[in-house]
């Protein structure tokens, strides 16, 4: 009897030990199938000390520093609502939960706590790819070649490898975000247009950045991966000439629209103008000129002309060859 005693007093501390760790703070109607943890909307005010270090506004609300147990996180508090309220939201939560790869910010929480909608990030220690590059000193070429690589290899996940096929249509240097050793890690991608795999086009209204929209958006003709491809093309040209997409100065009308300045420079033989005689760059002249054709051939106007972002990652990194890109204005008929 006393051994019985005994058994039945293990079985019970066994139960309640398996239910104590079982998670408490989750109802059903809020449980996400992923492996990112709920917070409440509380400890979210408190993690972020009352949402009081703003580290920067994006497309859909603003970012805060906060720590969650010894890390330092970023909590995107979302100032948008999905119109398919929180089935939407749900739905994006698993899609990002779902989404791993080493150049894609990731995501480590979420709250849906009636109307407060928050994201919970890792923390980038280096800030935002614009920051980096519009700075007033000067990123080294290879540091900025290899910041273009990782991208294009993040948005190659994202168009290819992904269960769920991910349209970004915001890329731009705000949107990419740099770690404690500058790798390149794309964000905002969870909030994009989602497809199915069996779903390749897709008609809405415009998304994305001035300077970064590629010309469809305005044409009212199918959407494609090739809008990222696009804004990708903006964004390598300005690694490579730490310029702006569009910069207007006095005297200077010729350089005010970046892609139409590279491609005059590429024409022109000026390459040295548009790294603004980078001696680092100009000592690696061959890999300097691939990037300027690839940044060409990705801002076409022609969708169809656009090369895959798979395609795009062994021109960088000199797998294939490079041939002369047409005028990014060429359009076929």
């Amino acid at each position: 009897m006393f051994v019985n005693i005994i058994l039945i007093g293990v079985i019970c501390v066994g139960f309640y030990l398996i239910c104590k760790k079982a998670p408490t703070n989750v109802s059903s109607s809020n449980t996400v199938n992923t492996n990112v943890a709920h917070y409440t909307y509380q400890e979210l005010i408190e993690a972020t000390d009352g949402f009081k270090d703003e580290l920067g506004k994006g497309s859909f609300g603003i970012v805060y520093k906060g720590i969650l147990g010894s890390n330092a996180v970023a909590v995107k508090k979302l100032d948008r609502v999905f119109k398919d309220g929180e089935k939407e939201f749900k739905t994006e939560v698993n899609a990002i939960g779902r989404t791993h790869h080493k150049n894609l910010v990731q995501l480590l929480g979420y709250c849906d706590d009636s109307e407060q909608r928050l994201l919970i990030y890792e923390y980038m220690s280096n800030g935002t790819l614009a920051g980096f590059l519009f700075g007033d000193i000067r990123p080294s070429w290879k540091q900025r070649s290899y910041i273009a690589v990782g991208i294009a290899k993040g948005l190659s996940y994202l168009h290819e490898e992904c269960s769920t096929q991910v349209i970004h249509c915001d890329i731009k240097p705000q949107n990419i975000l740099l770690d404690d050793y500058y790798n390149a890690k794309i964000s905002d991608f969870g909030i994009a247009k989602i497809l199915m795999m069996n779903q390749s086009r897709t008609s809405t209204g415009i998304r994305g950045t001035k300077g970064y929209v590629a010309p469809e958006w305005f044409r009212n003709i199918p959407v494609t991966v090739k809008v990222d491809v696009y804004s990708f093309g903006v964004l390598l040209l300005e690694i490579i000439s730490c310029r702006k997409s569009v910069h207007f100065e006095s005297g200077n009308e010729d350089r005010a629209i970046l892609t139409d300045w590279a491609w005059d420079c590429y024409q022109e033989g000026r390459l040295n103008e548009f790294v603004e005689n980078d001696l680092e760059a100009l000592d690696d002249y061959k890999k300097l000129t691939t990037f300027v054709m690839v940044g060409l051939w990705c801002v076409q106007e022609n969708p169809s002309l656009r090369p895959t972002m798979r395609k795009v990652i062994q021109m960088l990194e000199g797998v294939v060859d490079v041939i002369e890109p047409p005028s990014p204005s060429q359009i076929d008929a």
